[in-house]
């Protein structure tokens, strides 16, 4: 078997090494480089529409430091989220939740990490709603009541929770089976052979990220996980050969 049928590669915000995170232009450069899925992070904006960024201020990747959950988006969209990358980038705005949706190509996937909690949901259900026949969309967030909430509202889809600290992880991965999720999405620092057989006796799938190192990513493939999240996925995957 291959290392390409064995774990997915995922971009970690799109293709962000090369590219602004976060971006149309880093999500369509992360399908260019082969990624099989990307990962993206979402908000809800003041007037209730679900924006792309990974921080909750706008101020690292724009310059100017708006809240995403007290601005209304129209303000959003007027702001430069690609030149802080490279000039080449200039313009880009925070996308809209269904501009990345709209780029995915066939049997491809895009995750989506929820940064908020449980308010984006209902407005999350009316855009998945539009796509759902055709993109297969994945849930992932550290916080463990909105992630059982989004797998109560999106039975049909994938859901993953989120965790960092290997004393939390342990203590909640029972928990995790319980709630009928599918599995847990990992800093890579945690996944062992104990955790992996672990989780494969509870049912669990298990996801890494971020790993831009193809040493490590070989240790993790080793383990047969699912899948691995990187901000290099086109030259990942070529080391892994």
């Amino acid at each position: 078997m291959t290392i390409e049928a064995q774990v997915k590669i995922i971009a970690h915000r799109g293709a962000s090494y090369l590219a602004p995170e976060n971006t149309v232009a880093s999500t369509k450069l992360a399908w260019e480089k082969g990624a099989d899925a990307v990962e993206c992070d979402i908000w809800l904006s003041k007037d209730n529409k679900i924006i792309v960024c990974h921080d909750a201020s706008t101020k690292r990747t724009t310059g100017q430091n708006y809240q995403i959950s007290k601005t209304e988006s129209i303000i959003l969209r007027e702001l430069d989220a690609g030149s802080y990358k490279d000039e080449q980038y200039r313009g880009e705005k925070l996308p809209f939740l269904y501009e990345l949706l709209q780029t995915v190509p066939p049997g491809k996937e895009l995750v989506v990490e929820i940064k908020c909690k449980n308010e984006v949901l209902p407005y999350l259900k009316k855009e998945v709603e539009k796509y759902k026949k055709q993109i297969n969309i994945t849930f992932i967030c550290f916080d463990f009541n909105t992630i059982c909430e989004t797998k109560e509202v999106f039975p049909d889809h994938s859901c993953y929770w989120l965790c960092s600290n290997a004393l939390i992880l342990n203590s909640n991965l029972k928990k995790v089976a319980g709630a009928k999720l599918n599995g847990v999405s990992l800093h890579y620092s945690l996944i062992d052979k104990k955790l992996m057989e672990r989780s494969e006796d509870l049912g669990l799938e298990v996801y890494a990220w971020t790993v831009d190192s193809p040493e490590e990513a070989k240790r993790l493939i080793a383990l047969e996980l699912k899948g691995i999240t990187t901000n290099r996925p086109g030259w990942l995957r070529e080391q892994l050969y």
